[in-house]
């Protein structure tokens, strides 16, 4: 039976009272069990004021991209029908131009694929979904693949798109088949039911953050953007565009569910992949770059990443926009979950919480190590 740890409350409650974000939901676990759990705060503040759960629903942002499009990949790799060093070309034929022909899978994965961050799609496509494939194969490439990490929302976008291709499933169903009914989650899904939406933690009111990027870059203003709450629906301009679900985001879920979702890509836990295929969580592919980066994860090694600085140095783990992280130190298989709702009833520019996750991810290994140490008599080195 969980307990709620005091100092980690504490910590968050503490950032919540100073306007950061206005609800937290933490979760810090070992093996298959929650040890320390929590829920604070406020998840929705306006219209009116509801508060927060242990099992609030969060729009879960870029974890989509290893929770899902890397669990994709990786038992497509599995199974044989994908491979790492194949190029994105033999299964997207809108890479197939004379700069983007040699892209790779791999690439994609551990963002080395050269492709801008981030691109207004929804503007590019001229709200033609279908034509989106295109729009990224189109763009200027910003360096030559496999020179540097640069972390980009539309190598997974173009990820989720050859899953589809090389299935002939929507996203949604795959993950749907392969990923939430083998584990029975019943609070993990794409495009939440509106019936659930007092159960969802709120984001943004319209979308100022994309809005001025877009005008920044040069891309242009998107007149008909959401002005409204958004509320139960994807926050992300370009998930929202894609029909909720994408490789790089849409996904919503519990901490709980979330729990569930990294036990998977420990080897002694997942119930989804063999262990020597989890083992591509832990290398480091992309060795002498900015990142230190596995098969759609961060590595714990990288300079300033969430983690702190008390993870090993092969934990793995991911942010999302909204305000969510999660890491996985899988030498002594732990989970840190913390998700919040940044974006939620606050005027640009959000806060950035990164030094708030690394106090969190630390304080909440020294605390997991004092429970272990505790149950078992002995220090933990």
């Amino acid at each position: 039976m969980f307990m709620r740890n005091e100092k980690l409350s504490a910590l968050l409650t503490e950032h919540i009272t100073t306007g950061e974000f206005p609800s937290a939901v933490y979760l810090a676990g070992e093996r298959n069990e929650v040890i320390f759990a929590d829920a604070l705060g406020h998840s929705v503040v306006e219209p009116y004021r509801i508060a927060n759960k242990l099992d609030t629903i969060y729009d879960l942002a870029s974890l989509t991209k290893p929770l899902i499009t890397g669990m994709l990949c990786a038992r497509r790799i599995e199974l044989g029908e994908l491979t790492l060093d194949s190029s994105v070309s033999h299964y997207l034929p809108e890479f197939d131009r004379t700069d983007k022909q040699m892209i790779t899978v791999r690439e994609l994965l551990t963002h080395t694929s050269g492709l801008p961050a981030w691109r207004p799609l929804y503007l590019l496509a001229e709200d033609e979904p279908e034509r989106t494939a295109g729009v990224i194969a189109g763009l200027d490439l910003e360096y030559k693949p496999g020179t540097r990490v640069i972390y980009s929302d539309l190598g997974f976008i173009a990820l989720g798109m050859l899953l589809e291709r090389l299935t002939g499933q929507h996203l949604a169903e795959m993950a749907q088949r392969e990923i939430f009914e083998p584990l029975q989650l019943k609070q993990t899904f794409f495009n939440p039911e509106l019936a659930l939406q007092t159960g969802i933690a709120a984001c943004e009111t319209g979308n100022e953050y994309e809005k001025e990027v877009a005008i920044e870059t040069g891309a242009g203003d998107y007149a008909r953007s959401r002005q409204r709450l958004i509320w139960g629906e994807v926050h992300d301009g370009n998930a929202y565009f894609l029909g909720g679900a994408a490789g790089h985001a849409g996904l919503f879920s519990t901490a709980a569910e979330v729990f569930q979702l990294a036990q998977q890509f420990l080897a002694e836990s997942s119930k989804l992949l063999a262990p020597d295929t989890c083992k591509l969580f832990r290398q480091n592919m992309t060795e002498e770059l900015e990142e230190a980066r596995s098969l759609g994860w961060q590595l714990a090694a990288t300079k300033d990443s969430t983690a702190g600085l008390d993870l090993p140095r092969d934990s793995f783990g991911h942010n999302g926009f909204t305000g969510t992280c999660v890491w996985i130190n899988a030498e002594q298989r732990r989970v840190f979950i913390l998700l919040t709702n940044r974006t939620h009833a606050r005027a640009l520019p959000f806060a950035n919480i990164n030094a708030v996750r690394r106090q969190f991810n630390s304080l909440a290994t020294s605390e997991i190590a004092t429970w272990s140490q505790s149950r078992s008599g002995r220090p933990e080195y």
